[in-house]
């Protein structure tokens, strides 16, 4: 199974996870102003890409850009990955290609954990 093919019931049901859908996780995080490149990239992109009405183009023109800027903002202190293997445990159905990939390191060439998979 890929990680595309899982549903958030799935998830919950497979790994006996409790879903609390009801508290605010980012409470305590203050708001970042946009900056004006990513600003301008998303006024071009986002209808271009929502036009086009495919994954590929909306993860290409728009969360790129914006996981690009999340990059610079840290001070490139976390690396990005793009369709690479993520393979955890194919037993438990985590395998296959994520969109993305966020890791903590800021190496570039080799992934390292803690991970953020984006699919």
């Amino acid at each position: 199974m890929l990680y595309s093919d899982f549903t958030l019931d799935r998830v919950r049901k497979t790994f006996g996870l409790t879903i609390f859908d009801k508290v605010d996780i980012f409470a305590s995080v203050h708001e970042v102003e946009c900056p004006p490149l990513l600003a301008e990239v998303l006024r071009d992109n986002v209808p271009l890409a929502l036009a086009s009405n495919t994954e590929k183009s909306r993860s290409e023109m728009i969360i790129a850009p914006i996981l690009i800027a999340v990059r610079k903002y840290l001070n490139n202190q976390i690396s990005l990955f793009s369709g690479i293997d993520f393979t955890v445990d194919s037993a438990q159905g985590l395998n296959g290609n994520c969109d993305f990939i966020i890791s903590r390191s800021p190496e570039l060439l080799i992934l390292n954990a803690p991970v953020v998979p984006v699919a």
